[in-house]
């Protein structure tokens, strides 16, 4: 009965939006998508629907209403970067199918599994330390993913039941935020970021690969020391400590021997996908050939079946609810929806001290976010107009410098905040509105250590 409730209370929300007064200044196209838009994310958050629910009845309720034409509706379906969330999310199950994945998973409990804290320190560090090396966090939840799946299942965690409450759950949220935090560490570990260096240098603000490591290290390692922490205290797994769990562990890998041919098979393939997609911007590789002929060596090798295919139902869905929710964003920001919001929010702030404009700008980029699915759309669309409207009250390296390092650490606002988020939702241990509760407290805790701490230390390093 409830469910019914909120279902009507979304339905009104997107009827009186609908309805409403077109504002100046924008079509009645972008107004009514928005419509679409709020009353799909709004039954997501209450819970009236689920997150793929809400985007099927979204796009049909577009394509009918004639808000957008079909062909713009389907376009999501056809993104390359989608397609390699969706394969790497297979290839991370044929990394369990072979062993390797419980392997590495017995591996990381020997050595941080005396609790769950533990564990999650361990794979935000791993990721701080690749990604340099990767321009694409998409890539690495690809690398990540398969290892804390594995630590999640061999801790009796499993996906769509009660028990991906034991440890998978916290893991996944975990994880999620920290790729958000480490594609912050680094000018490269994110594309998005040489793309706002570029803009911030057509404001007059230069940024080296030196200067931004500098700028981001104290507030983006503070951010992965209380995030962690954080979520284990608002979203504790029901496995917290585990004292023998490392003696367990070592006991597990002697018992399963030396690797076997699968596993040697899989481990070469994997590395030589994170060894494709940390190339690819050097060699003009597409990474989304690397993932699907990784795929295909591990079926060559009858390591993943067509039955593990047909059993994937979760990587379909994800495709499905990802793809239309982009396709959403990406139309809102072509029809000038998003820049008409950032404008009129920051217009807000016009005349005010700039300690208050610093703040309610940074603010209102983060906010904004709920919108975007995109980080590099959302870069891309209001970057330049937050930067410009900031000046002469706040310090241009600062501002520029702040804006960039939010476009990473509020991925975890949304289940669709980032395109790396989607193969932790695809797993199983995680619903929509966990993460936009979670996801949204995490971003906020982001967002205070980075105004709090990162404003002073940017000044002065900067």
């Amino acid at each position: 009965m409830q469910t019914r409730v909120l279902q009507l209370v979304s339905l009104s929300l997107g009827a009186v939006v609908w309805w409403w007064p077109v504002p100046a200044g924008l079509s009645p196209e972008a107004w009514q998508l928005f419509a679409i838009f709020l009353a799909a994310i709004f039954s997501v958050i209450s819970g009236a629907a689920t997150i793929l629910l809400a985007s099927i009845v979204a796009l049909v309720v577009a394509v009918l209403g004639g808000v957008l034409e079909p062909e713009r509706a389907y376009g999501g379906f056809s993104q390359g970067f989608i397609l390699l969330i969706v394969v790497a999310f297979l290839v991370g199950r044929g990394v369990v199918n072979s062993g390797l994945g419980a392997r590495i998973g017995y591996q990381l409990v020997s050595l941080f599994g005396r609790s769950s804290l533990g564990l999650a320190y361990s794979i935000i560090a791993t990721d701080a330390l690749i990604a340099p090396a990767f321009p694409s966090n998409t890539a690495r939840s690809g690398v990540l993913y398969p290892i804390v799946y594995s630590l999640a299942e061999s801790n009796g965690s499993h996906p769509d039941d009660e028990s991906r409450k034991k440890l998978g759950a916290y893991l996944m949220l975990t994880t999620m935020a920290g790729l958000g935090l480490s594609s912050g560490l680094w000018l490269t570990a994110m594309a998005a970021n040489p793309v706002g260096v570029a803009l911030a240098a057509n404001q007059g603000v230069a940024i080296t690969f030196g200067s931004w490591l500098l700028a981001s290290s104290l507030p983006t390692l503070t951010a992965m020391v209380v995030v962690p922490w954080l979520l284990y205290k608002l979203f504790p797994p029901e496995i917290t400590t585990t004292p023998d769990a490392p003696a367990a562990a070592r006991k597990q890998l002697h018992d399963i021997g030396p690797m076997t041919v699968q596993e040697w098979i899989t481990l070469g393939t994997f590395i030589g996908m994170v060894a494709g997609w940390a190339l690819a911007s050097a060699f003009s590789l597409d990474p989304t050939a690397i993932a699907f002929l990784g795929l295909a060596v591990l079926m060559v090798s009858g390591i993943f079946t067509h039955k593990d295919i047909k059993a994937s139902g979760d990587a379909l869905e994800t495709l499905i609810w990802f793809a239309i929710l982009f396709t959403l964003s990406t139309e809102l920001d072509r029809l000038g929806f998003m820049r008409f919001v950032g404008e009129l929010m920051a217009t807000y702030v016009d005349g005010l001290g700039s300690v208050v404009t610093y703040t309610a700008l940074v603010g209102i980029y983060v906010l904004v976010h709920y919108l975007f699915v995109s980080q590099t759309a959302h870069l891309l669309a209001l970057f330049t107009v937050f930067l410009t409207l900031s000046q002469p009250e706040v310090p241009a390296e600062l501002m520029a410098m702040m804006l960039l390092l939010a476009t990473n650490f509020f991925s975890t606002i949304t289940p669709q905040a980032s395109s790396c988020n989607v193969i932790f939702m695809g797993s199983g241990y995680l619903e929509g509105g966990e993460v936009y509760r979670y996801g949204g407290l995490t971003t906020l805790a982001c967002l205070l250590i980075f105004l709090l701490i990162g404003s002073p230390w940017i000044l002065w390093v900067l």
